[in-house]
């Protein structure tokens, strides 16, 4: 009987091992990319002209969602994305900044996402013009396990 309940034991931890153990292969560990084509890092962009913001999209499994965001950097912070630096104005204090965000789902299933989304940024709002100088664009990708990454790129935004 005592061998009988030691063979038992061992059975059951055996069984337990085996049914947890982890399988590496099906869990995503791998982030979404970004290639960017326009605008490049130090471009300028002008208020009130469309312009056709480009960059690849990819993931191993699928992707899930994308975001768009453009602020000052009259403060010249970083995002640590850009490749180059770019001739930037002197520091300021920001009176009409313009703030732009927009979310995006993608297509289910894909893995690969040509993005060429036509963007206007307007000149200005009930408060004026807003603010010349030098902002960042940024693009947030995430894939469906949840996997993120950024790229951000510096721009001058003017008005003509």
């Amino acid at each position: 009987m005592k061998n009988y309940k030691i063979t038992l034991v061992i059975i059951s931890a055996l069984a337990i091992f085996i049914a947890c153990g982890s399988d590496d292969e099906s869990i995503d560990k791998e982030k979404p990319t970004i290639t960017n084509d326009f605008p490049s890092n130090c471009d300028t962009i002008y208020f009130g002209e469309s312009f056709t913001l480009k960059a690849l999209l990819s993931d191993n499994e699928e992707l899930g969602s994308y975001s768009i965001d453009l602020h000052n950097n009259f403060d010249h912070h970083s995002h640590s994305t850009e490749v180059a630096a770019c001739a930037e104005d002197p520091v300021k204090e920001a009176v009409n900044p313009l703030v732009f965000t927009e979310e995006y789902d993608l297509p289910v299933g894909e893995t690969d996402y040509q993005l060429e989304e036509q963007i206007t940024f307007q000149a200005g709002n009930d408060m004026g013009e807003y603010d010349e100088g030098d902002y960042h664009l940024v693009i947030n990708l995430t894939d469906k396990n949840g996997w993120s990454s950024m790229q951000g790129i510096s721009v001058k935004l003017l008005h003509r």
